[in-house]
């Protein structure tokens, strides 16, 4: 997959240096080099037409609109994943969390109703198959 992504950077690099080439021609435009600048126009047509047949190469992958907003931002898309990774992180800590207050809560809500309706949580406890006595789970 990265020969692919290689392939369009090596092309845009070039046309890059293409353009910067064709900006020097003509912000010092001479009639004598009437030649030079067409030359230079045809290899930037023949890069356009190289990016283009690239383009099939790379057409079907996705980038979140985010890391479009942090390149307008000017920041490096490379931190999109990071912080990405860190929101994940933080999500998972506080689900985590969640989850072992209401493990908490029902061993707590079992003890409770153990003592309150204790035939009711004993036939509770049997249909679960957890035979164990209500004090043996905290």
């Amino acid at each position: 997959m990265a020969e692919k992504f290689e392939a369009l950077e090596q092309q845009l690099e070039l046309f890059i240096e293409n353009t910067r080439q064709l900006g020097i021609i003509v912000s010092d435009f001479q009639p004598q080099g009437q030649t030079v600048l067409g030359q230079k126009i045809s290899t930037m047509i023949t890069g356009m037409q190289d990016i283009d047949r690239l383009r099939g190469q790379v057409q079907d992958v996705q980038i979140p609109l985010e890391v479009f907003d942090y390149i307008d931002q000017g920041k490096n898309p490379q931190l999109f994943t990071k912080d990405c990774m860190e929101k994940a992180l933080a999500k998972n800590e506080a689900v985590k969390g969640k989850i072992d207050a209401l493990k908490k809560f029902k061993t707590q809500l079992i003890v409770e109703l153990s003592k309150v309706f204790p035939n009711e949580m004993a036939k509770y406890r049997q249909l679960r198959g957890d035979d164990r006595p209500t004090n043996d789970r905290l």
